[in-house]
């Protein structure tokens, strides 16, 4: 029995250790189930949590409670994280476009002061995610579920030059350097 006692405390150590991550609430939803008595209220609630540097995820919970449906969302939301490369640590590397059910979400690379311009739950995830500089629109469903799927379905497509260039087996320099040249040839 000590035993076990002692590797709960472990793995709590171990929770400690790790770094400490933002959340953010972005949807709760209110059902009620009609019984005999009257109704009985269930909370269910939509979390995006992040580190502000390159790790992202999201999660949902239900609860009889609010605050127990947050809690379930944010653990959940820490289980199932991503990391995402960034440009500078601060935009994407190019622009991408997400799908996900009706949802369809269109991210575009912007210039440093830009900022982030986006909404609603896709805000969330950019600044989660770490993003300082975007533009961001959501087309089709408007359901916070689907544009954060739809989100993070395009930003895990995206590509940083070094990983392309390591499975091209190419330097980065001959990357960005063909993509300089046909934009070159492009104006001429």
């Amino acid at each position: 029995m000590a035993e076990r006692d002692n590797r709960r405390g472990n793995r709590r150590d171990r929770e400690e250790a790790t770094p400490e991550f933002a959340d953010r609430l972005v949807a709760i939803n209110r059902v009620s189930k009609t019984v005999k008595g009257g109704k009985r209220f269930g909370f269910a609630a939509l979390v995006v949590v992040g580190d502000q540097k390159g790790r992202v995820g999201f999660g949902k919970g239900k609860a009889k409670e609010v605050p127990e449906a947050i809690r379930k969302a944010t653990e959940a939301a820490k289980r199932n994280m991503v990391r995402i490369p960034l440009k500078e640590g601060r935009t994407l590397h190019h622009d991408i476009e997400g799908r996900h059910g009706a949802g369809r979400v269109v991210m575009r690379t912007a210039p440093q002061g830009t900022g982030i311009i986006a909404g609603g739950p896709m805000r969330a995830v950019f600044e989660m995610l770490g993003v300082q500089d975007v533009v961001a629109k959501s087309i089709g469903s408007q359901n916070p579920y689907n544009m954060i799927r739809a989100t993070l379905e395009g930003l895990s497509k995206m590509a940083s030059p070094r990983a392309v260039a390591q499975r091209r087996g190419k330097k980065v320099a001959e990357i960005l350097g063909a993509k300089a040249d046909e934009a070159e040839t492009a104006d001429a």
